[in-house]
């Protein structure tokens, strides 16, 4: 090859879209972002308007100063810990595409563990199936219940204006918004009391207020109302449960996400507030992860 050819070959080898991606997975790994290469494709996913597998395909190209510019911006920002869903501006969950901010929590896979309930919980229960989401955020859970199940409708709640704001564009966006309500409230406190949900489900703040300062730096980022538990972590069970308890219908149930090791706490919480088959479901990870009680069948939740 005649050393002009050769020079060319190497500088567009230089600027192909390969060669980013690899000096940014480098970046990204010596800052001890733990997952540097996803990062790295993710971010350039985003700057390409493509996914992963549209990234592949294009190793061969090379970025234009435009692109370079902005994939070094994001992944500047990255190796500062910004999380690479606020970056990117979106998050799936129960594969659905969903907008996230930094006014909302990142929804997590462990959390789809909850949808995994509550539907086992729906099963069989006749009628329009009542849904009550607590502290709702992008509003991940309220939407794919409400994909999943057609005729169900689903309150979801946040404190948090920015948050039910994020939470209705997602609705919309998921074409589910004429089956969710999405308002502003703490906990179920705007909620009737004989409102009969067939499930109320929450994904709480559980961190301890002293253990978020040793959270790793990106969920730092995350909204600290969206985190913080108080000081055991378990504040906003104690808030909302014997509350929430009073908005199930008889033989309606109650699924809740915990942290690690709050459990038997909040088992004894729901079983303190007389529900009934009171039980523990680990994660995929093995981790005590979700909750659940019964309201009884023969009585009124709201019994006192």
């Amino acid at each position: 090859m005649p050393q002009e050819a050769g020079t060319a070959a190497r500088g567009a080898e230089a600027t192909s879209v390969l060669s980013y991606l690899r000096r940014a997975t480098e970046f990204l790994a010596a800052r001890g972002r733990a997952q540097p290469r996803l990062d790295a494709e993710v971010l350039l996913a985003a700057v390409l308007s493509t996914n992963r597998v549209g990234v592949y395909l294009r190793f061969e190209e090379a970025l234009r100063p435009g692109e370079v510019d902005r994939y070094r911006e994001l992944v500047r920002r990255r190796a500062g810990g910004e999380p690479v869903a606020y970056l990117v501006g979106k998050r799936e969950f129960w594969s659905q595409e969903l907008a996230v901010t930094p006014a909302v929590l990142i929804p997590r896979p462990e959390t789809e563990l909850l949808v995994e309930l509550s539907l086992v919980a729906l099963k069989g229960r006749a009628g329009g199936r009542r849904i009550l989401d607590l502290g709702t955020g992008s509003g991940a859970i309220a939407i794919a219940l409400s994909r999943e199940l057609p005729e169900a409708h689903v309150v979801a709640v946040d404190l948090s204006r920015e948050a039910a704001a994020v939470a209705r564009a997602n609705t919309i966006a998921a074409e589910v918004g004429e089956r969710v309500s999405v308002i502003v409230a703490d906990w179920g406190s705007a909620i009737r009391a004989d409102a009969g949900f067939d499930v109320v489900l929450s994904n709480p703040p559980y961190i301890a207020s002293d253990a978020l300062a040793t959270l790793p730096p990106e969920v730092r980022r995350e909204p600290r109302l969206a985190l913080d538990g108080g000081g055991d972590g378990l504040a906003a069970y104690r808030r909302f449960i014997p509350e929430a308890a009073t908005l199930l219908a008889p033989g309606g149930t109650m699924v809740l996400e915990v942290g690690m090791g709050q459990a038997p706490a909040v088992a004894a919480m729901l079983a303190e507030g007389r529900l009934v088959e009171v039980a523990v479901h680990d994660d995929l990870a093995g981790i005590p992860r979700v909750v659940v009680g019964v309201a009884p069948a023969g009585r009124a939740s709201c019994e006192t």
